[in-house]
């Protein structure tokens, strides 16, 4: 039998707070810098969240409710690239408008109080053609991605292309953006030329002149006027990274598609191995160099470690096609965390679609969909919510309403993690963030391409700090469901009542009229349990939970679906509750200010807060429930439904709106097994925010067309293909639109042997057929008050 115990005695970290790495002042005079741990706002820690959104890859119209929407998610810092190819596919010719519009993009991030980090390459990749470079680079006489005087003679138009559109919006300037992103992955990654793709499939230069070209291209960047507190790097891989002009950053996948890209150089890989990723590591510790997926060329202790590129979803190449696992993306958030991460990125955060180019028409990289760039991102294509964006937007919560205390904490392994295969899924991985005796107690069974399982661990785990033991939970087993992850928090000050240890996992605070409540949710397979030291608290009203004694600590097993709280009096005698969510409860949990006021909603739609305007999304339903605490005097429904009554429930003034359902009119012709044409009436689309079509099929790629325009597609992998057609109505209702699914060939053989170009194709089996079409309207209430 396995004994987990974890020695959190040593649990202060070394924090250089006279280090001033990256700093910066705005003319309001508040302050952005870093120590070589976490980021600083005004000398105190901030914790940064950072959410992948490509404007170029997105509808313009509707960029800002997708803005508010990442808000909600609990993101405070966009970050976007910025695609040469997208604004100079043309030589000399630069695009800046419609879609491409940065500027606006980066005004309404500001608009919606969100920093903002711009990529602006050269080279990005991102799934982009060439990399994001222009075709019209291609053979010219020198090596892209160096100090070539040439070659920086076309990046320098291009930085200060980019320089005139962010003036004024600069962080120094008052504006949201802090950071910069110099290349990317240069001296580690590359990317086909697109014009030899299909004959000699040429790949341009991982990059030349290591680290001095990065320098040279941050000197360039600082010339044309984009100058920020931050300039960041990629890490990775052996990429060139000089930390002390540019902070690392670090990711990691838990699907890597690129495995598949060429099979003749991947001749050994058969299957998708399980990756390491979901093993906890210190990557904050001198006594660590080198870890995996972790190589810096600094010493760690250093500088921060920060990440870029968390697997937030991931697009599927042609060769490679999967259903991801958004319970992956929280996984991996609580690893990166306990490893020491004070500053996460997410990659993608919200999807996309590829724009467009005039001579080429598409501009993606072509191993991947032409259009769609979904990525399987906590947010969609077409602004879907994924479960991902709501177990993470829990996480988020957690992190920034204890971002003072969290960034303080140091990163205890039970001991060396090295050496852990990543397909055992028997064993509990474990790690601690802790500083002063106060801790979590970090848990994850997830594990990418293998099979887990509930875990029960007997004699559970015990976490000895410098004057005890604490063991989870205080009595039995401990629990944990397949797929499962945690966050335990222990010796850990609920304003007065000190709780040793919880069997749940925090989620925020708030105050309302003196007295504080805490939210958390119960883990996956973990029955929640709060262990509080007895002589904290004056009194405690638990209703129904269970209580028992275990020493000088009072054990509470509250009642599972019960919002009511547990009420305890302090021993100064602040009133504290603590409110216990259910694993399903928690994704319709939502905090935001509203009124002024920091507020608690649970509800089954999508929320968007915007000033004093309340907006909730739901998708082909009738009715939407809608619960918030404190209540909102004189809230009303403004538009888009009918209130059908406004109760009170626990703590939570409670609504309950009816949505009239609007069936989407359009008629379907089935010209064959695999093509389909659909028409729309003029009124097919009234009262709708978006209409997603919805088309389930057996065979290798769908491609959806209007009168010859090729609008969407998807690499089959067996799940329901999603095209948002709102941006499209006008011309769906003026032309229609048809779809073909080209067929999975098997046994295919191409004959050539004829005395003159007789090519043809035959396969000995052809797969390709429609099946179910339907419309999910998404409906949109908006609430207000008076």
């Amino acid at each position: 039998m396995s004994v987990y115990r974890i020695d959190a005695s040593k649990d202060r970290k070394a924090i250089d707070y006279g280090k001033k790495y990256m700093q910066g002042e705005n003319p309001s005079g508040e302050r952005l810098g870093f120590t070589n741990y976490f980021m600083q706002k005004n000398g105190e820690p901030f914790f940064g969240i950072c959410g992948e959104f490509h404007y170029s890859r997105y509808d313009e119209n509707r960029w800002e409710d997708e803005i508010i929407k990442i808000k909600m998610g609990g993101i405070n810092i966009v970050s976007t690239y910025i695609f040469w190819n997208v604004h100079e596919e043309i030589q000399g010719v630069f695009e800046w408008g419609g879609r491409r519009n940065l500027r606006r993009f980066v005004e309404l991030c500001g608009k919606h109080g969100l920093y903002v980090i711009i990529r602006i390459g050269p080279f990005d990749h991102g799934e982009m053609r060439n990399g994001g470079l222009p075709d019209w680079l291609f053979g010219r006489p020198f090596e892209v991605r160096s100090n070539n005087e040439e070659y920086l003679k076309y990046v320098k138009a291009l930085y200060e292309q980019i320089s005139l559109q962010v003036q004024g919006l600069l962080y120094k300037q008052g504006g949201p953006i802090i950071g910069t992103q110099i290349e990317n992955e240069h001296g580690h990654s590359a990317a086909q030329w697109a014009l030899t793709t299909g004959i000699s499939n040429q790949w341009m230069t991982q990059g030349e002149d290591g680290e001095a070209h990065l320098l040279k291209l941050k000197e360039m960047a600082i010339q044309a006027g984009i100058e920020t507190p931050l300039y960041t790097c990629t890490g990775w891989g052996g990429a060139n990274a000089p930390a002390a002009e540019m902070l690392p950053l670090w990711g990691g996948y838990s699907h890597w598609p690129w495995i598949y890209y060429e099979v003749d150089r991947y001749q050994g890989v058969r299957e998708h191995p399980a990756t390491p990723e979901y093993i906890y590591r210190d990557k904050h510790n001198n006594a660590i160099p080198t870890s995996y997926n972790f190589e810096p060329t600094y010493t760690p202790e250093d500088y921060p470690y920060a990440c870029c590129e968390m697997g937030g979803g991931m697009t599927p190449f042609y060769k490679y096609r999967f259903d991801f696992p958004y319970i992956s993306v929280p996984a991996m958030t609580g690893i990166k965390v306990a490893e020491g991460c004070n500053l996460l990125g997410y990659y993608m955060y919200h999807g996309g679609s590829n724009p467009k180019g005039k001579r080429d028409v598409f501009l993606n990289d072509l191993a991947t969909p032409k259009i769609s760039y979904d990525f399987n991102a906590c947010i969609g294509e077409f602004g879907q919510l994924r479960e991902s964006y709501h177990r993470t937007r829990l996480q988020h919560y957690f992190f920034q309403t204890f971002e003072k205390w969290m960034c303080l904490t140091k990163t205890i392994l039970p001991g060396d993690t090295s050496a852990m295969d990543p397909s055992d899924t028997d064993t509990l991985r474990y790690a601690v963030r802790a500083s002063e005796g106060s801790g979590l107690l970090f848990l994850n069974n997830y594990q990418d391409h293998a099979e887990t399982h509930d875990m029960v661990v007997e004699d559970g785990v015990t976490v000895v700090t410098e004057h005890e033991e604490i063991r989870f939970p205080a009595k039995g087993a401990l629990t944990l469901g397949k797929d499962g992850y945690a966050m335990l928090p222990y010796c850990f000050d609920l304003d007065g009542v000190m709780l040793k240890l919880a069997m749940a996992q925090p989620i925020t605070r708030i105050e309302v009229d003196g007295t504080i409540y805490y939210f958390f949710v119960s883990p996956k397979g973990m029955p929640p349990e709060y262990a509080f030291v007895s002589s904290s608290f004056a009194s405690m009203d638990s209703g129904a939970a269970k209580l028992f004694q275990v020493g000088d600590v009072t054990v509470v097993r509250p009642v599972i679906g019960d919002l009511g709280p547990i009420t305890l009096t302090a021993a100064d005698g602040r009133c504290v509750k603590l409110v216990t969510l259910t694993d399903e409860e928690s994704l319709n949990f939502w905090t935001e200010d509203i009124l002024g006021r920091k507020r608690v909603i649970l509800t089954d739609g999508s929320l968007l807060v915007d000033s004093n305007q309340i907006k909730l999304e739901t998708t082909d339903t009738e009715e939407i429930s809608f619960r918030i605490f404190p209540g909102v005097d004189g809230l009303s429904l403004i538009s888009g439904g009918e209130l059908l009554e406004r109760t009170q429930e626990g703590l939570f003034t409670a609504y309950r709106f009816r949505i009239p359902r609007r069936a989407a009119r359009f008629d379907l012709k089935r010209v064959s097994k695999d093509r389909a044409v659909l028409s729309f009436s003029k009124d097919a689309f009234e009262g709708m925010k978006e209409a997603l079509l919805r088309i389930n099929y057996q065979g290798d790629i769908g491609y959806a067309f209007i009168d010859g325009e090729l609008i969407n597609d998807n690499f089959s992998n067996n799940n329901t293909w999603e095209i948002g057609l709102k941006q499209f109505s006008e011309r769906l209702i003026e032309k229609g639109m048809y779809l073909y699914i080209s067929p999975i060939r098997k046994g295919s053989t191409i004959n050539s042997n004829t005395t003159m170009a007789g090519w043809s194709e035959n396969a000995k089996e052809l797969i390709s057929e429609l099946g179910d079409i339907s419309i999910a309207p998404v409906y949109e209430l908006i609430l207000s008050r008076g």
